[in-house]
């Protein structure tokens, strides 16, 4: 479990395609820090396994494996060495919430329509696909790329974000541009609610169909 505060931001240093799956290393300083073999470690906001790390001066190189349908289902398989990722060490327990529940378990890809400066901060309108926009509502809480954000607004086609100077200079939305990918993930509680919903309008409309079959 995440919280969608990014603790910094990592560089890739490598990718590399082989017969059982994708290697990604990423080169990180904070997110190193205490790190064991196993641990969970959401990267631009998926959910990732450290397999392997080594020192490399101040900083670690950390490897993980990625399955080809993470590769395929997330913005990674756009991750070339030199890229920025997103980083956030699994939520300890104890910790600060200071964001919102984030599992690391995309939902869907989006797509920048809309990345421009506004005053100090910056508008950011993404396309997202129907099955996340069905959890997207005005003043809820969404992850992009495994940040925490609130909706602004919300679009026929997705939603609008409004970005805070902090939030620009210590992600890698600073180098985000119209028409890149993004990972989203919506709010767990949001789909939860609309589970038991959808549950009980299904029971509701069994209960409706034996009535009508008694009479």
């Amino acid at each position: 479990m995440f919280t969608g505060i990014v603790e910094e931001t990592g560089t890739v240093a490598g990718v590399r395609q082989t017969a059982a799956g994708i290697q990604l290393t990423v080169r990180c300083r904070v997110t190193g820090r205490g790190l064991n073999l196993g641990d969970s470690v959401a990267v631009t906001g998926c959910c990732l396994t450290v397999v392997r790390q080594s020192a490399r001066g101040r900083d670690k190189l950390v490897r993980f494996d990625l399955l080809r349908e993470t590769w395929e289902r997330t913005n990674l398989q756009f991750a070339a060495a030199g890229s920025l990722v997103n980083l956030e060490r699994a939520l300890a327990v104890g910790g600060r919430l200071g964001g919102h529940f984030v599992t690391g378990h995309v939902d869907g890809i989006g797509r920048i329509t809309r990345w421009e400066r506004a005053g100090a901060d910056h508008v950011l309108d993404i396309a997202a696909p129907a099955d996340v926009r069905r959890y997207v509502v005005f003043k809820g809480s969404i992850a992009v790329d495994g940040i925490s954000l609130t909706v602004a607004g919300v679009t026929k086609t997705g939603f609008r974000l409004w970005i805070i100077p902090h939030t620009f200079a210590v992600t890698a939305l600073r180098e985000r541009q119209v028409g890149d990918a993004v990972n989203l993930e919506a709010d767990l509680l949001g789909k939860y609610v609309d589970q038991l919903l959808s549950a009980g309008e299904r029971s509701r409309g069994k209960a409706r169909d034996g009535a009508h079959g008694r009479t």
